[in-house]
Formats: structure tokens, sequence, C-alpha cells
């Protein structure tokens, strides 16, 4: 069997697999208790709030080159966030004062928020979305904690997504940026979803999709031509022969990539058979963090602090895998593709690796 990756699905793998099995051996080579998590999770989510800030300044002044780094970070931001309101209660329950880092984390996460809203809109619908998801499960695991999750807090989301999408649409006018424009990008979707739908459901196949349905008509694979990637600069770097977008082609991967839900590119690109497979391994991952966090939360109550940062490490991984998973297979493909499809790869081995916990 060749090692070296055929096509986009088998690079795919390959990566997915290595990253699955080095993150495994990683996290159990590595001490991670309770404190190191708490100055990681903070280190970070500072970092990650002033690379966004950074980037949404880039956005408002022409003469600065921007990076949207909330594309192949978003999901990553969101880890990060959830870790650290997940270390709140841990520390509540230890008698800790808990004031000052709180406030630390509330303000990382309403500037990641709106940063990461400024540049992507799709972006701002993730991270709300983990946020809920993650005080949701943090209910449960806390108990005998503070409930986040109250009518109250579910108010304030909600008010406070529609208080910065409204800005954003204001802003939009008043500059005269059309890119920052929620609305404008609604419509846009809106006005190609149908087309693309009807150009998807017409040609997927079992393993893949009908002939002269990609723009290179007859030269088409039928499978794996690039709609659904890894960064293509891992595909350039190694050389490999793959069908790449790029220039002025990657309006016609907007078709799948940026009108429809991952559902309808990954059936597409790589056929009904693997789109099927990958749910049925999205299920088993998200099975396995939740398992896994009812023992961690077991073994807290009955007093043993041994899994207190793991703890708080899979409540983030998870709750930013399944964000992902959400919008990216039922919103945008975009989401979970390109740099996005590295770091959901990534979530994914940080949820299944705590299925192995070595003795020291």
């Amino acid at each position: 069997m060749p090692l070296i990756a055929t096509s986009h699905l088998f690079l795919i793998i390959e990566v997915a697999i290595l990253m699955h099995f080095g993150i495994m051996l990683l996290l159990n080579y590595l001490k991670l208790n309770f404190t190191r998590i708490v100055v990681l999770s903070l280190i970070l989510g500072v970092g990650i709030t002033v690379m966004f800030g950074y980037d949404a300044i880039c956005l408002l002044l022409p003469m600065l080159s921007q990076n949207e780094f909330t594309h192949p970070y978003g999901s990553i931001a969101i880890m990060i966030i959830v870790t650290a309101w997940t270390v709140l209660p841990i520390l509540r329950e230890q008698n800790s004062k808990i004031v000052n880092l709180q406030l630390l984390i509330i303000i990382m996460t309403v500037g990641i928020a709106i940063f990461g809203g400024l540049v992507h809109r799709d972006f701002l619908i993730m991270y709300i979305l983990g946020l809920i998801i993650g005080f949701l499960i943090l209910n449960y695991t806390f108990r005998q904690g503070k409930n986040y999750f109250t009518l109250k807090n579910i108010a304030l989301i909600v008010i406070g997504m529609l208080i910065l999408f409204g800005g954003l649409e204001i802003l939009s006018q008043i500059l005269n940026m059309e890119v920052i424009s929620p609305l404008s990008r609604i419509d846009r979707m809106n006005s190609n979803q149908l087309s693309s739908i009807q150009m998807v459901m017409e040609n997927t196949t079992l393993t893949g999709h009908a002939a002269n349905s990609t723009y290179w008509g007859n030269a088409t694979l039928g499978n794996s031509d690039g709609y659904i990637s890894l960064p293509l600069t891992f595909v350039k770097f190694f050389g490999l022969p793959f069908p790449i977008f790029y220039g002025t082609l990657v309006s016609r991967k907007d078709v799948i990539d940026y009108f429809l839900p991952g559902i309808f590119g990954v059936g597409f690109d790589f056929g009904y058979i693997t789109l099927a497979l990958i749910m049925i391994w999205v299920l088993i991952v998200i099975i396995i963090g939740l398992k896994v966090l009812v023992k961690y939360k077991a073994e807290r109550e009955r007093g043993s602090k041994r899994y207190l940062g793991r703890e708080a490490l899979l409540t983030g991984s998870l709750t930013a895998f399944i964000a992902q998973t959400i919008l990216g297979f039922f919103v945008i493909t975009r989401t979970i593709n390109g740099s996005g499809m590295l770091s959901y790869i990534f979530l994914s081995a940080m949820v299944v690796a705590h299925v192995v916990t070595t003795k020291r």
C-alpha cells in the first residue's frame, strides 16, 4: 500500500490518522495538570484575542494585509475560551478567588466575539453556538456550581449577537464596506444556494460526482477534485499532483465551499458513502467525548484531582468540535474546509486522545 496520498481524500485520511496518534501520544507524554491548563488557556486566550484584533484592524485599514485568522483558528478560539470558562467552577469548588480571573475571561470572550465577527460573520455564529454548547456542558458537569445557562444569559447572548450583527451592518453602510455587511452575505448566499443545491443533487453519486460537473469537464476525476481539501499549501509543499482551486477559479469552488452546507460539499466531492462514514465518525467522537467527561466528573466528585486539567481541556475541545460540526455540515462548508478542516481534525484528535490515560 503506497504511503503517499493519491488524492485529496487520501491525504485528509493520512493526516487525520497521523494527527490522532500524534496528539494521543503527546497528551499522555506531557503532564497537563490543572495549573498548567489554567495558565495555558489564559496565555493562548490573550494571544488569540490580540491576533483577531490585529486582523480586524487590517480589515479597516487598507494599507495593512489581512490574514483572516478566524478561518483556521476560529474553532480553536472556542476551545480555548470554553476551557478557560471551565476552570472557574473547578477553582470555585476549591474555594479559590476567581473575580479577577473571571473578568479577564469575560474580556477575552467579548473581544474575540467583536474582532472575529468583524472579519467573518459565520465565525460569530459558530462562536455564539460554541458558548451556548459549552455552558450547557458546564451546567451538567458542575451541577453544584454556578448555572451559566439561565434565561438571563440566553437573552444576553441573543441581544449581544443582534447588537454585533446590527453594528456590523451600520458600520458597513457608514464606511461603504460591503465586505463586512451581514445582510449582503446573506443575500449572496440566498441568490446562489438554490442553483448550487440543484447542481449538487443532480451530479452526486455514491462514490463522488458525475463527469462534466466540474469546471474542467471530461478531465474530472469524479472524486476528490479539490472542492474539499486540506490547505493548498500542504498540496504544494509536498508536490502532490492533485487538482487545486486558486486565483479566479476560487469563484467556481464557492458553489460548494461558500453557498452550501458541508453535507452537500462532502457528498459531492467524495460521494454519499464517504459522507456517511464521516458522519458516523463524527458521532463516535462526540459520544467518546461525552462518556469520558462523565468519567472525569465522577472522579472529581470522589475527590480526585488527577483529571481536573484534562477535564477542562476536554470540555473546550468537545465544545469546539460540536460547534464546528454543526456550522460546517449544516450551514456553510467553508467552516470545515481548507485550513478549517485542519483545525477540525485537530479538535477530533484532542477529544479522542482522552480514551488513553497513562499511569505515572
